[in-house]
Protein backbone atom coordinates (compact mmCIF):
# COMPACT_ATOMS: atom_id res chain seq x y z
CA UNK A 1 0.00 0.00 0.00
CA UNK A 2 1.28 3.66 -1.13
CA UNK A 3 0.44 5.98 1.37
CA UNK A 4 1.28 9.79 1.77
CA UNK A 5 0.57 10.93 4.95
CA UNK A 6 0.27 14.78 6.46
CA UNK A 7 -0.11 15.31 10.29
CA UNK A 8 -0.61 18.86 11.37
CA UNK A 9 -1.41 19.82 15.05
CA UNK A 10 -1.30 23.03 16.23
CA UNK A 11 -1.70 23.94 20.04
CA UNK A 12 -3.05 27.43 20.89
CA UNK A 13 -2.74 29.01 24.15
CA UNK A 14 -5.10 31.71 25.98
CA UNK A 15 -2.06 34.13 27.04
CA UNK A 16 1.48 33.27 25.24
CA UNK A 17 3.75 31.15 26.16
CA UNK A 18 7.52 32.06 27.50
CA UNK A 19 8.77 28.44 27.23
CA UNK A 20 7.84 25.20 25.60
CA UNK A 21 9.85 21.86 25.33
CA UNK A 22 7.87 19.38 22.80
CA UNK A 23 9.05 15.80 22.46
CA UNK A 24 7.74 14.70 18.96
CA UNK A 25 7.36 10.49 17.78
CA UNK A 26 6.19 11.91 14.66
CA UNK A 27 8.92 9.45 12.45
CA UNK A 28 7.73 6.04 11.07
CA UNK A 29 9.81 3.72 13.46
CA UNK A 30 11.61 1.09 11.01
CA UNK A 31 9.75 -1.79 11.05
CA UNK A 32 9.14 -5.46 8.61
CA UNK A 33 6.80 -4.43 5.87
CA UNK A 34 7.35 -0.61 5.95
CA UNK A 35 9.18 1.08 3.18
CA UNK A 36 9.80 5.38 4.37
CA UNK A 37 10.34 6.99 0.76
CA UNK A 38 10.72 9.91 2.61
CA UNK A 39 9.61 11.88 5.37
CA UNK A 40 10.07 15.23 7.19
CA UNK A 41 8.86 17.43 9.71
CA UNK A 42 7.92 21.15 9.21
CA UNK A 43 8.72 22.97 12.76
CA UNK A 44 9.07 26.47 14.07
CA UNK A 45 12.43 25.93 14.82
CA UNK A 46 14.98 23.71 14.45
CA UNK A 47 14.97 20.80 16.75
CA UNK A 48 17.61 18.04 17.85
CA UNK A 49 16.89 14.43 17.17
CA UNK A 50 17.81 11.28 18.49
CA UNK A 51 16.73 7.73 19.60
CA UNK A 52 14.62 7.27 22.84
CA UNK A 53 14.83 4.93 25.65
CA UNK A 54 12.91 2.18 23.69
CA UNK A 55 14.64 3.40 20.42
CA UNK A 56 11.90 5.19 18.53
CA UNK A 57 13.03 8.42 16.34
CA UNK A 58 12.05 11.56 18.82
CA UNK A 59 12.49 15.26 17.65
CA UNK A 60 13.23 17.37 21.02
CA UNK A 61 11.45 21.18 19.92
CA UNK A 62 12.29 23.90 22.52
CA UNK A 63 11.27 27.03 21.88
CA UNK A 64 12.02 30.42 24.04
CA UNK A 65 9.82 33.96 23.79
CA UNK A 66 6.63 34.69 23.28
CA UNK A 67 4.35 31.93 21.51
CA UNK A 68 0.39 32.38 20.83
CA UNK A 69 0.59 29.29 18.86
CA UNK A 70 2.32 26.19 17.83
CA UNK A 71 2.37 24.70 14.45
CA UNK A 72 3.62 21.03 14.44
CA UNK A 73 3.54 18.99 10.83
CA UNK A 74 4.55 15.58 10.14
CA UNK A 75 4.33 14.81 6.12
CA UNK A 76 6.09 11.81 3.94
CA UNK A 77 5.30 9.34 2.03
CA UNK A 78 5.53 5.40 2.75
CA UNK A 79 5.30 2.06 1.31
CA UNK A 80 3.61 -0.91 3.52
CA UNK A 81 3.76 -4.72 2.43
CA UNK A 82 0.72 -6.48 1.54
CA UNK A 83 1.54 -9.65 2.51
CA UNK A 84 -0.32 -11.44 5.55
CA UNK A 85 0.57 -10.27 9.15
CA UNK A 86 3.24 -12.82 10.24
CA UNK A 87 5.19 -12.67 14.08
CA UNK A 88 8.32 -10.23 13.63
CA UNK A 89 10.75 -12.45 15.86
CA UNK A 90 13.83 -9.53 16.03
CA UNK A 91 13.77 -8.43 19.43
CA UNK A 92 15.88 -4.95 20.41
CA UNK A 93 15.40 -5.14 23.98
CA UNK A 94 14.69 -8.26 26.19
CA UNK A 95 11.00 -9.24 25.90
CA UNK A 96 11.26 -8.97 30.06
CA UNK A 97 10.93 -5.20 29.64
CA UNK A 98 7.39 -5.20 28.56
CA UNK A 99 6.30 -7.38 30.91
CA UNK A 100 6.38 -4.93 33.33
CA UNK A 101 3.64 -2.54 34.92
CA UNK A 102 3.77 0.83 33.83
CA UNK A 103 1.71 4.05 35.15
CA UNK A 104 -1.08 3.52 32.72
CA UNK A 105 -1.33 -0.41 32.44
CA UNK A 106 -1.27 -0.78 36.77
CA UNK A 107 -3.50 -3.83 37.08
CA UNK A 108 -6.30 -4.06 39.81
CA UNK A 109 -8.37 -7.17 40.73
CA UNK A 110 -11.09 -6.82 37.86
CA UNK A 111 -8.25 -6.76 35.41
CA UNK A 112 -6.64 -9.55 36.91
CA UNK A 113 -9.84 -11.32 37.10
CA UNK A 114 -10.55 -10.69 33.43
CA UNK A 115 -7.08 -11.89 32.20
CA UNK A 116 -6.89 -15.20 34.22
CA UNK A 117 -9.85 -16.28 32.20
CA UNK A 118 -7.44 -16.65 29.25
CA UNK A 119 -4.85 -18.36 31.09
CA UNK A 120 -5.07 -22.02 30.16
CA UNK A 121 -6.46 -21.12 26.79
CA UNK A 122 -2.79 -19.22 26.24
CA UNK A 123 -0.89 -22.93 27.18
CA UNK A 124 -2.46 -24.01 24.48
CA UNK A 125 -2.06 -21.43 21.75
CA UNK A 126 -1.15 -17.98 22.98
CA UNK A 127 -1.96 -16.87 19.13
CA UNK A 128 -5.52 -18.33 19.20
CA UNK A 129 -5.61 -16.68 22.97
CA UNK A 130 -4.87 -13.60 22.11
CA UNK A 131 -7.90 -13.17 19.01
CA UNK A 132 -9.88 -14.23 21.60
CA UNK A 133 -8.71 -11.93 24.30
CA UNK A 134 -9.38 -9.17 21.58
CA UNK A 135 -12.83 -9.96 20.88
CA UNK A 136 -13.41 -10.54 24.30
CA UNK A 137 -12.11 -6.69 25.02
CA UNK A 138 -14.23 -5.73 22.08
CA UNK A 139 -17.05 -6.85 23.50
CA UNK A 140 -16.35 -5.28 27.38
CA UNK A 141 -15.18 -1.62 26.38
CA UNK A 142 -17.20 -0.69 22.65
CA UNK A 143 -14.99 2.59 21.33
CA UNK A 144 -16.65 5.41 22.21
CA UNK A 145 -15.38 8.57 22.07
CA UNK A 146 -15.78 11.07 24.66
CA UNK A 147 -15.03 9.29 28.27
CA UNK A 148 -11.48 9.08 28.59
CA UNK A 149 -8.35 10.81 27.64
CA UNK A 150 -4.83 10.52 27.16
CA UNK A 151 -4.25 10.48 30.87
CA UNK A 152 -6.89 7.20 31.65
CA UNK A 153 -5.53 4.36 33.53
CA UNK A 154 -6.23 1.01 31.77
CA UNK A 155 -8.04 0.06 34.59
CA UNK A 156 -10.10 3.07 35.18
CA UNK A 157 -11.30 2.64 31.19
CA UNK A 158 -12.15 -1.45 31.67
CA UNK A 159 -14.22 -0.26 34.62
CA UNK A 160 -15.74 2.27 32.50
CA UNK A 161 -16.90 -0.18 29.86
CA UNK A 162 -16.16 2.17 27.10
CA UNK A 163 -12.60 3.83 25.61
CA UNK A 164 -10.79 4.39 22.50
CA UNK A 165 -7.81 3.15 20.72
CA UNK A 166 -5.22 4.08 23.02
CA UNK A 167 -7.80 2.47 25.86
CA UNK A 168 -8.32 -0.46 24.11
CA UNK A 169 -4.24 -0.88 23.28
CA UNK A 170 -3.46 -0.40 26.98
CA UNK A 171 -5.87 -3.02 28.78
CA UNK A 172 -5.07 -5.20 25.88
CA UNK A 173 -1.05 -5.15 26.98
CA UNK A 174 -1.89 -5.28 30.29
CA UNK A 175 -3.84 -8.40 29.97
CA UNK A 176 -1.25 -9.92 28.27
CA UNK A 177 1.81 -9.25 30.80
CA UNK A 178 -0.47 -10.89 33.52
CA UNK A 179 -0.59 -13.88 31.38
CA UNK A 180 3.11 -13.86 31.07
CA UNK A 181 3.14 -12.53 27.33
CA UNK A 182 5.44 -9.35 27.00
CA UNK A 183 3.54 -6.65 25.36
CA UNK A 184 4.08 -3.36 24.08
CA UNK A 185 2.06 -0.25 23.63
CA UNK A 186 1.97 1.12 19.49
CA UNK A 187 0.90 4.53 18.04
CA UNK A 188 0.67 5.30 14.81
CA UNK A 189 -1.36 5.54 11.38
CA UNK A 190 -4.69 3.21 10.14
CA UNK A 191 -4.93 4.63 6.77
CA UNK A 192 -8.86 3.42 6.61
CA UNK A 193 -9.49 3.39 3.32
CA UNK A 194 -8.19 4.97 -0.24
CA UNK A 195 -7.49 8.51 0.93
CA UNK A 196 -8.38 8.11 4.44
CA UNK A 197 -5.80 7.75 7.26
CA UNK A 198 -6.30 8.06 11.35
CA UNK A 199 -4.09 8.64 14.05
CA UNK A 200 -4.09 5.10 15.95
CA UNK A 201 -3.30 2.96 18.58
CA UNK A 202 -2.71 -0.89 18.96
CA UNK A 203 -0.96 -3.36 20.55
CA UNK A 204 2.27 -5.98 20.06
CA UNK A 205 2.39 -8.92 21.59
CA UNK A 206 5.31 -11.15 21.94
CA UNK A 207 4.34 -14.28 21.24
CA UNK A 208 6.34 -17.95 22.35
CA UNK A 209 7.86 -20.28 19.87
CA UNK A 210 5.37 -23.08 18.40
CA UNK A 211 2.71 -20.95 19.93
CA UNK A 212 1.02 -19.06 17.07
CA UNK A 213 -1.22 -20.73 14.26
CA UNK A 214 0.42 -19.73 11.47
CA UNK A 215 0.48 -21.93 8.37
CA UNK A 216 3.88 -23.46 7.71
CA UNK A 217 5.36 -21.50 10.94
CA UNK A 218 5.79 -21.97 14.56
CA UNK A 219 7.91 -19.67 15.29
CA UNK A 220 7.52 -17.00 17.72
CA UNK A 221 7.54 -13.30 17.56
CA UNK A 222 6.27 -10.06 18.12
CA UNK A 223 2.68 -9.67 16.56
CA UNK A 224 -0.05 -6.52 16.49
CA UNK A 225 -3.51 -6.74 17.93
CA UNK A 226 -5.86 -3.79 16.59
CA UNK A 227 -8.33 -4.44 19.21
CA UNK A 228 -10.51 -1.40 18.19
CA UNK A 229 -11.16 -2.90 14.67
CA UNK A 230 -10.55 -6.45 15.30
CA UNK A 231 -8.17 -7.40 13.16
CA UNK A 232 -4.40 -7.79 13.02
CA UNK A 233 -1.86 -5.07 12.41
CA UNK A 234 -1.34 -5.45 8.75
CA UNK A 235 -0.62 -3.20 5.68
CA UNK A 236 -2.80 -0.82 6.74
CA UNK A 237 -0.92 -0.01 9.82
CA UNK A 238 2.04 2.58 9.61
CA UNK A 239 4.07 2.36 12.85
CA UNK A 240 5.27 5.56 14.89
CA UNK A 241 6.67 4.22 18.21
CA UNK A 242 6.11 1.58 20.77
CA UNK A 243 6.50 1.92 24.48
CA UNK A 244 4.96 0.45 27.97
CA UNK A 245 2.16 2.61 27.39
CA UNK A 246 0.59 6.09 25.81
CA UNK A 247 3.06 8.12 27.66
CA UNK A 248 5.96 6.52 26.37
CA UNK A 249 4.75 6.51 22.84
CA UNK A 250 2.52 9.18 22.08
CA UNK A 251 3.15 11.21 18.96
CA UNK A 252 3.81 14.77 21.18
CA UNK A 253 4.54 15.58 24.37
CA UNK A 254 5.45 18.42 26.21
CA UNK A 255 6.11 20.71 29.04
CA UNK A 256 5.31 24.96 29.15
CA UNK A 257 5.56 27.94 30.85
CA UNK A 258 2.78 30.31 30.86
CA UNK A 259 0.38 29.87 28.01
CA UNK A 260 -3.25 29.66 30.23
CA UNK A 261 -5.73 27.38 28.92
CA UNK A 262 -4.82 25.36 26.07
CA UNK A 263 -6.34 23.97 22.90
CA UNK A 264 -5.22 21.34 19.97
CA UNK A 265 -5.97 20.81 16.89
CA UNK A 266 -5.01 17.34 15.11
CA UNK A 267 -5.69 16.47 11.60
CA UNK A 268 -4.38 13.79 9.60
CA UNK A 269 -5.10 12.81 5.78
CA UNK A 270 -3.20 10.62 3.02
CA UNK A 271 -3.82 11.68 -0.71
CA UNK A 272 -3.87 8.45 -3.18
CA UNK A 273 -0.32 8.11 -4.98
CA UNK A 274 -0.40 9.46 -8.54
CA UNK A 275 0.98 6.92 -11.38
CA UNK A 276 4.22 8.43 -11.98
CA UNK A 277 5.02 8.17 -7.95
CA UNK A 278 4.13 4.09 -7.98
Amino acid sequence: MHLHISHDTVYSYQTPLSRSTQYLRLTPRPSPGLHVLHWGLRLPAEASVCKDAFGNIMHVLSLDGPQADIHLQAIGEVVTDDTPPRPDPKDEFPPEVFLRESPLTHADAALRAFASGFAEAVRRDAHAAMLAMMAAVGERMPYIRGFTDAATPAAEAFASGRGVCQDHAQVFACCARLLGLPARYVSGYLATDAEHVASHAWTEVRLPDGGATFPEATAGGWLGYDISNQCLADSRHVKLAIGADYLDACPVRGVRLGGGTETMRAQVLVKPATPDQQ
